[in-house]
């Protein structure tokens, strides 16, 4: 009821403010000429961030000589502070959290045009309006604050886009960056050089030919976990063809005691990332590796930015939506249909389970024969 009240004080406040601005904020209006300094809005989960970054590119490509700052969630910021693309980061506290301050933070950097690439509503389309720029532009435009944007008309629905990298690449061809398509402009992530000294120093060397595959087994929520005993049952099956693989466990310092209980159940051929290196030290960890096997998480988006090899496992999302963005040849996507009881949490990870170790393992030595040429 609170949060319901605080948007509908929002809305009017905006609306009164809207109608008070003078300023010609249509389409029709804008004039990349006249822009110098860009706002770009992608605010939500790090799989949706890292798509994100195609746009970004594009933006970057279309306005070199433009300022561009970007609203990043907090727990990404330093993951995204040294991107090419960007000139700035502002974190994004969550919801409702330091909004005026981050109000404030935005305004200073006096930008001309707002793009909201994909941002938690009822926040992100204000933000985007209060940060003071003229032009607003988001898709798809179906929401509360659409009128705040300049793309206001015609109205776009979600189900427009087949993947999460198109409806990005098109917010950003409403100002002219364009791209032919989804595989026009590529997802990218920094790696920067005290990272990939980091990373070499944890991995360690002599490695030889032995394969270094990643386990994402960490999520967002249950519905898009394997569970562990799989990971672990992969694992061991995969040490009888490889017995000198390496396998490194991805995650959140909040995944670490989960990666600890699968690197504890497979033994010494196993290592546990999370928790112990930074997160801007990601890109250059994945990018190492030979292959990763991972839910629909960020880690998973990751990769595909890296161009390593995945083998995707998917349920209750749908990888045509959420999968590999670019490079099909090089993932491959296990799906199971799933839909959930969201009555029942005990369901929740019920079509993960649904993907079987066999087709796991046989996928993967496919990916790693076809890497090694064999």
């Amino acid at each position: 009821m609170r949060l319901r009240l605080r948007e509908s004080l929002l809305r009017g406040v905006l609306r009164l403010a809207k109608r008070l601005d003078r300023r010609d904020a249509s389409a029709a209006a804008f004039d990349p000429a006249g822009v110098r300094s860009i706002l770009l809005i992608s605010s939500t989960a790090l799989g949706d961030t890292v798509m994100s970054t195609a746009a970004m590119n594009a933006v970057r490509a279309r306005y070199p000589d433009a300022r561009i700052v970007a609203l990043i969630h907090r727990a990404y910021v330093r993951l995204f502070g040294h991107h090419p693309a960007l000139d700035d980061v502002v974190a994004y506290q969550g919801g409702y959290r330091g909004f005026l301050a981050t109000v404030r933070s935005l305004r200073g950097y006096r930008c001309d045009l707002a793009l909201v690439l994909h941002g938690n509503e009822p926040q992100a389309t204000p933000l985007a309006y209060l940060s003071g720029a003229r032009f607003v532009f988001k898709l798809p435009n179906a929401n509360d604050f659409r009128f705040l944007l300049s793309n206001a008309e015609p109205l776009v629905g979600r189900d427009a886009f087949r993947h999460g990298l198109d409806q990005r690449l098109a917010v950003a061809r409403l100002v002219g960056a364009s791209s032919p398509s989804s595989a026009g402009v590529r997802m990218s992530l920094p790696r920067p050089p005290a990272m990939e000294r980091r990373v070499a120093e944890w991995l360690g060397e002599g490695r030889g030919s032995a394969p270094r595959i990643g386990f994402q087994s960490g999520a967002s929520s249950r519905a898009r976990m394997w569970p562990e005993e799989h990971f672990v049952d992969l694992a061991r099956r995969l040490l009888v063809r490889h017995p000198n693989a390496m396998f490194v466990l991805l995650g959140s310092p909040d995944e670490a005691e989960r990666c600890r209980r699968i690197a504890d159940a497979i033994g010494p051929a196993a290592r546990v990332a999370a928790g112990a290196l930074p997160i801007e030290a990601l890109p250059s960890l994945v990018a190492a590796l030979d292959l990763v096997v991972s839910g629909d998480t960020g880690t998973l988006h990751v990769a595909v930015a890296m161009g390593v090899p995945t083998v995707g496992l998917f349920a209750v999302s749908n990888p045509a939506v959420s999968g590999a963005a670019h490079d099909p040849e090089c993932h491959t996507v296990i799906h199971r249909p799933y839909e959930r009881d969201v009555t029942s949490k005990s369901q929740d990870q019920e079509g993960m389970r649904r993907i079987d170790v066999d087709s796991v393992e046989q996928a993967v030595l496919a990916r790693l024969d076809a890497g090694s040429g064999a």
